[in-house]
């Protein structure tokens, strides 16, 4: 970093300011997200932006809504896979499915799906287990950018690879290259599994549920939020979730030491699938 650059963790109060301004002016809450990580990303926004400051950034920010559209994607998480974490996907398919069968219609939340991956990922399972035609899979986050390439569903063919591998570990039924075609230069996911998504604004720090879901799925979010908005979040999810309704968190998230632990069984503990009482 350019040594005349100050760092966001030299000053805990335009910190603060700072995170004040965006609540109240874009009403984005990131002030009971992890401090360590916050800091560590506006460090990296600051230099990004050419700002000499946070207070620099702070001004930016409330004279130019596009600095803040740049700045979320320091701010929120950005990266996301196909297929990530295997088994999780295997659980699903032959864990949770043979409950979901059981409905005649579903509803899906990913809450922070960042680019989409995983909604498609979910939708491709549902496909194969015969369930897509009866589901409607909300997907949500609070960046716009990456709710728009999540709804164009066109990938980087390179990523394929790697997507392939994870989806034949999860228990994938046929070639991963049956649900996407070369166009625009990249990867573009069918439009089949498009046609029973929703991708939409959701705000886990500042917004309610709104529905009653079978499954909600928040994976790798939860890790960067402070213990008072981690609650907040799993009270969410367990508003949203039908009696007997699954939650799946990513491979290093837990319940167990929130205030709503108590309201659900660990289902499948090794892919963190829990099941509301």
């Amino acid at each position: 970093m350019d040594p005349q650059v100050t760092a966001p963790g030299d000053g805990d109060g335009e910190l603060r300011r700072l995170l004040d301004a965006i609540y109240r002016v874009y009403h984005h809450d990131f002030r009971s997200y992890s401090e360590a990580s916050i800091r560590r990303r506006l460090q990296l926004a600051v230099v990004h932006l050419r700002c000499r400051s946070l207070a620099e950034l702070h001004d930016r920010v409330l004279r130019d809504p596009a600095v803040l559209s740049e700045l979320l994607r320091f701010l929120t998480v950005q990266v996301s896979d196909m297929f990530r974490d295997p088994i999780y996907f295997q659980a699903i398919r032959e864990r949770v499915v043979p409950y979901l069968q059981t409905y005649a219609a579903l509803k899906v939340w990913i809450a922070g799906c960042a680019t989409g991956e995983e909604a498609y990922s979910l939708a491709i399972v549902l496909l194969e287990e015969g369930l897509l035609d009866r589901t409607l899979i909300y997907a949500t986050d609070i960046h716009p950018e990456s709710l728009r390439i999540a709804q164009a569903g066109v990938y980087d063919p390179d990523r394929f690879v790697k997507f392939s591998e994870c989806y034949r570990l999860s228990g994938g039924r046929a070639s991963l290259a049956d649900y996407y075609a070369a166009a625009y230069g990249g990867a573009v996911l069918d439009r089949r599994l498009r046609r029973s998504i929703v991708f939409s604004d959701h705000s886990l720090a500042t917004d309610s549920a709104f529905g009653e879901m079978q499954l909600v799925s928040c994976r790798n979010v939860l890790i960067y939020f402070e213990r008072d908005l981690q609650d907040r979040a799993v009270g969410v999810f367990h508003d949203s979730l039908c009696h007997k309704g699954f939650l799946g968190l990513g491979l290093k998230e837990t319940l167990r030491f929130t205030t709503r632990a108590a309201a659900f069984t660990e289902y499948v503990p090794e892919a963190r699938i829990y099941q509301r009482r």
